[in-house]
């Protein structure tokens, strides 16, 4: 890695002005920050690491009902305390190892928004709500692509609000290696619908798949989710081919849709 200075804010305040600081990056659990700062593939001056801010931790319930987790808050705490919304604390304990579990932060995987990362598709598939120092941003404004979001430079993730389901399940289809979802797929089915969102499978990042939506908000079964989508569009690679991603959309669809009912 090449030299950096690394500055440890305890507000939400500091931090934002310690990223005012040209070529300044923050730092959450460091579980995609680091492997890249080792490639060589960023080389920031400051780091301004997120860990010491208090203010932007833990799991509680509004008065709306909404789950509310702060963005600093690590996958093994979620797995822990989010059992208000037990798809959802599934996720979170699923994610990689417990190294990874115990450093990793929830905002920190939403802001970077890997294809293949986990939270994208509960956040999606939920219509939860970004929250930033700044802004609210609705999960359907805020994913904009492959590595893409809404945020703009600076901006931290404090919270992220979960509106709890009736039914939930996370099914994915793990890449051995880095436990990451080859295919994965989120069911929450709501008093007025079904939300389904995919992640790992297509080159624009984690998608809504709105015919199994439609299916499902009339029959809530597995018997009931549509044929495979189009390959068109799906990441082929060495780990599998889009037309077999495809097809592994409907498979998990189907799964997670028999384990939340």
């Amino acid at each position: 890695m090449y030299s950096f200075d690394i500055q440890r804010p305890t507000s939400v305040a500091d931090a934002v002005a310690a990223l005012g600081t040209d070529e300044a990056l923050p730092l959450g659990g460091g579980q995609t920050l680091i492997p890249t700062l080792k490639q060589r593939l960023s080389a920031p001056s400051v780091l301004v690491s997120l860990s010491g801010i208090a203010e932007i931790k833990g799991v509680c319930t509004n008065d709306d009902g909404a789950l509310c987790i702060g963005g600093g808050t690590t996958h093994a705490t979620v797995a822990k305390e989010a059992s208000a919304y037990p798809g959802l604390a599934a996720l979170a304990g699923n994610i990689g190892d417990p190294a990874v579990r115990n450093r990793g932060t929830i905002g920190g995987s939403v802001a970077n928004n890997d294809p293949s990362a986990c939270y994208p598709a509960a956040v999606l598939a939920s219509g939860a709500t970004v929250v930033t120092n700044t802004r609210s941003i609705a999960a359907d404004d805020y994913f904009q692509g492959m590595f893409a979001t809404a945020l703009n430079e600076g901006e931290i993730i404090t919270e992220v609000r979960f509106p709890v389901p009736e039914k939930s399940a996370y099914m994915k289809f793990e890449q051995p290696a880095s436990r990451f979802a080859l295919v994965g797929v989120f069911v929450a089915k709501f008093a007025d619908g079904v939300r389904v969102a995919v992640t790992g499978a297509s080159e624009e990042g984690v998608f809504r798949w709105t015919e199994a939506e439609a299916a499902l908000s009339s029959n809530f079964s597995a018997d009931a989710v549509p044929a495979a989508p189009s390959g068109d569009g799906m990441i082929s690679d060495l780990h599998g081919s889009g037309a077999y991603r495809a097809h592994l959309v409907a498979v998990m669809t189907k799964r997670a849709v028999a384990a939340a009912s």
